[in-house]
């Protein structure tokens, strides 16, 4: 599914995209996004703002982004509209494609993966590794396929370049 419109205020920051990327982690996982003790109030929000990136994109044969939190934006350097109109793939280089075409398939096999790592590409070209991420499938309301989400532990820029 394709979301077009930033997360806010007016649109509940795209409460129902959210619940779905929460209760798909729970699915899988037994986990959620957040602790507790925030409960369901504003957690939308909160997420929004997390300190952590958190990304999905949709089910298409070549899928485009359709949520990247603020702390995802600014490690891509790319504001929301033009990181939702970018494939997922363009999110690493070539030399790293079948790294991550291997860590997509076996989250599609198994639901979701965690302690995982990778490297991955800004807009500027500023690589950069994550580790300690976990990566799960979403599913939508009506149980059918939604497309993969990922929530980053931890990250570092691997060269100098300037974002």
């Amino acid at each position: 599914m394709r979301i077009f419109i930033e997360p806010s205020p007016e649109n509940f920051f795209l409460e129902r995209h959210v619940n779905i990327m929460r209760e798909s982690l729970r699915h899988w996982s037994g986990r959620d996004l957040v602790d507790s003790e925030l409960g369901n109030r504003n957690v939308a929000e909160y997420l929004y703002n997390a300190p952590f990136p958190l990304l999905s994109h949709d089910d298409g044969v070549d899928p485009v982004f359709n949520y990247a939190n603020r702390s995802g934006q600014k490690m891509f350097g790319m504001n929301w509209s033009e990181f939702t109109r970018v494939h997922s793939r363009c999110s690493a280089e070539a030399a790293n494609q079948e790294d991550r075409n291997r860590l997509l398939q076996e989250v599609t096999a198994r639901g979701f993966i965690d302690q995982c790592q990778g490297i991955r590409i800004s807009k500027s070209g500023r690589r950069f590794l994550f580790s300690n991420a976990i990566v799960w499938n979403l599913i939508g309301p009506d149980g059918k396929f939604y497309g993969q989400a990922a929530k980053f532990g931890q990250w570092e820029y691997l060269d100098e370049k300037d974002t």
